[in-house]
């Protein structure tokens, strides 16, 4: 298996941060015109495709298993525990690769520069006015 040709959850967020296509960045990498931070980065993505992979796996071979045409007397509860422990492995793994890349990308992001104001993002509010009541006049 080739993991950089299988997807994976993060590849936009890689893309977003690198500004390429994952499969450009793999080729520069390839071609040592890279940085630590990139290689560090596909390194981490490489591991989350093989966690993700695993995950997929385990749960074909469940899914296989407990098909209403599979033999009911070849289903074992060892054969579930089993499959239990590896996709509780590869989730773990999972959530390792996505943190460990998370707070790579983080740290790749621009300090703030000492005078300039942050950037503050505008959030939009998510409910309305209350309705108006009727007008009144107003005496004075």
């Amino acid at each position: 298996m080739n993991v950089a040709h299988v997807p994976t959850s993060q590849d936009q967020a890689l893309e977003e941060a690198f500004g390429a296509p994952v499969a450009e960045l793999y080729s520069m990498v390839s071609g040592m015109a890279a940085s630590a931070t990139l290689m560090r980065a596909l390194e981490l993505r490489s591991f989350l495709a093989v966690a993700e992979e695993q995950m997929a796996r385990v749960r074909d071979r469940v899914l296989a298993d407990t098909a209403d045409d599979h033999d009911r007397d070849a289903l074992t509860t060892d054969d579930l525990r089993w499959d239990v422990q590896w996709l509780e492995a590869a989730l773990t793994a999972r959530a390792d690769y996505i943190a460990a890349l998370g707070k790579l990308l983080h740290a790749m992001r621009p300090a703030p520069v000492p005078g300039r104001p942050l950037r503050a993002s505008r959030q939009k509010s998510t409910t309305g006015l209350a309705p108006a009541g009727p007008a009144r006049e107003c005496r004075s």
